[in-house]
Parts: C-alpha cells; structure tokens; sequence
C-alpha cells in the first residue's frame, strides 16, 4: 500500500488503517508511538510535492489490466509512438512495472541509464519529444530480478513521480503492472493533487482475462479513478496475405463488447494479432512505422484518435471548473 513506511515490518496494515499501531505486526515497529498517536493519519507531503511537480503536464494516463500477458506494455509503447508523432507535442512514458520492466526493450532502449542532474533523474529519450522512464534504467542486467517488498516499490515510484525532471509535457503515460495491488493503489494516491485523465484497460476476448479485468474496473471505481475505455487486444487473427480474419481467442462469452455493454464502458477498439508486432517490440521499433497499412496499425491509430478526444474534452471540463 502506498501508506506503508519503507521501514516497516511485514503484513504493516498501514498508517491510515483503524489498526495501524495495535496490530501485532506493529510490535517492535520504529512507528509504532506515531501510528497510535494518529499523527501518521496526516497526508503524505510527497502528494503535494508530486502535484506541484507535475503541474507542467496537461495529461495523465494510466494503462491498466487486471490480467498479465495481454499486450498492456505493447499498447502504453505505441500510444507513446503514435501520440508522440505530432512532432509540436511532448510525450513521456512511465513504466511503474518494478519486477517486470519490459518497456526499455519495447522502446529499443536497453542499456541505456539514467543521469542526474540538479533538477533531478533525467529520462532517457527515444525522440526529441519522446522520454521514457524505467526501472530497467536503474539495473546492471536486464536479466537482474528485482526482489522487493510493497513498501521498497511504493518508494520507488514515489521517486519517479517527484524526482525525474519531466519538464512540460502534454502526456505522461504510466504502465502499470497486471492486478490491483501496491503499485496501483500508490500511483493513484500520488497522483490524486493532479487531474488524471483517466484509464485505458486493457483486455483479450477470452473470459479468463475478462474475470480479471472486471476487478481492475471495480479497482477503478473504487478508488474513483476514470475509466477513459477499453481495449481489447489478440482480437482475431487478419492473415496479412489474404486479409481472411480468424479467431485465435474465441470470444466465449462476448468478448469485451459483451462486457462494456454491461458495464456501460466504451469500447475503444478491438485490435486484431499481427505476429509482426511481437517482432517490432523485440526490435524495439514502432510497428506503426514498420507496417502502416497494417490492419492493427488502422485500429490503433483510432483508438489513439479516441483517446486525444477525451483528453482534450476532459481538460475542457477541467479548465471551466476553475
């Protein structure tokens, strides 16, 4: 949880919870007077601190998904090439995925490390207006596991919210790691002094992956977290010789047009496989450059379109508020 000090003990219940410094894991806990005083119930600086350090970025968008293995990485990459082909637009990509950051490879940015500077950790860029930011930066190998408890992750995306010089941007997109746990519930505390747009989920057609993504929405609801829309990805198979469109993952239960349907959620896009775009990732290439007049390719480029929209509306709504 993002409330769990880093010296904390295992199974800390949390500095906002109505057990914090009576449970028997607060035994022995540095923390222990200050949770029992209620003084630890004060919100955390740093949420200030991140607002104001992110109030030069117009857009914040999570890609979320309760499921692992759906493309999730694969799509927050290519909204980052697609948005970041408006060469007058400034675009960063957040990877908060601690034990599996797969996103230097996607990007073509392995072996690349992060600097310091005085105004704080400089991102590495792909692109003049596109900077993307990674634990994987932070390794000696990308074969390196990182081990870490709740606590050390929450530290550690903390850091990357408030101490990577981000500059003005137009949109930071955060990849998220699958299911709804420490990383989602601290990105989302760290982010609330900052307007997020929203979430894109994303999803495949098979109901294995639907059962989990329907908690990454109740996540969403929960925490009040906007639901931008939904993807749905591996959405049937068009051979790129003949066109003839095939079903990979049969949609058993209506896939997620059944499933925004009843949860009243728009359904941006089904994007269908195409094997080149597993290979334009591990080449770390835009497959948008490679394969144009890819059917994927048309489907993304709309989702991306639908996703501008609703940023743009969203910060309409938020500038008339003010």
């Amino acid at each position: 949880m993002g409330d769990v000090p880093d010296d904390a003990p295992d199974h800390c219940p949390g500095t906002q919870s109505e057990q914090a410094g009576k449970s028997a894991s607060c035994q022995g806990c540095p923390n222990q007077k200050l949770c029992t005083s209620g003084a630890m119930k004060a919100p955390d600086p740093a949420i200030a601190e991140i607002g104001a350090k992110l109030s030069k970025v117009k857009h914040k968008i999570l890609v979320l998904s309760g499921k692992g293995g759906v493309g999730k990485s694969t799509f927050s990459a290519h909204l980052a090439h697609a948005l970041a082909s408006d060469a007058s637009k400034e675009i960063a990509l957040l990877d908060v995925d601690i034990c599996g950051p797969s996103i230097p490879r996607i990007m073509g940015l392995e072996g690349e490390q992060v600097h310091q500077s005085g105004s704080g950790w400089s991102p590495v860029y792909v692109e003049d207006n596109l900077a993307v930011m990674s634990i994987g930066f932070l390794l000696s190998s990308p074969d390196d596991a990182v081990i870490w408890r709740g606590p050390k992750k929450n530290g550690m995306i903390k850091q990357f919210l408030r101490d990577v010089d981000w500059g003005e941007l137009d949109y930071l997109i955060v990849d998220t790691p699958p299911g709804t746990s420490d990383e989602h519930l601290s990105i989302v505390q760290y982010l609330s002094a900052t307007n997020v747009d929203g979430a894109v989920i994303i999803t495949t057609p098979q109901e294995v992956s639907l059962q989990d993504v329907r908690k990454e929405i109740r996540f969403c609801q929960k925490v009040k977290l906007p639901i931008i829309g939904v993807v749905e990805n591996m959405s049937g198979f068009v051979c790129p010789k003949c066109q003839n469109p095939s079903q990979i993952f049969p949609p058993t239960t209506g896939g997620a047009e059944n499933m925004c349907a009843d949860l009243s959620l728009p359904l941006l896009g089904k994007v269908p496989l195409d094997p080149r775009i597993a290979r334009s990732c591990d080449e770390g290439k835009s497959f948008f450059n490679k394969v144009p007049n890819s059917p994927a390719t048309k489907v993304y480029l709309k989702i991306v379109q639908s996703i501008r929209d609703y940023c743009s509306n969203h910060l309409k709504e938020i500038q008339s508020i003010n």
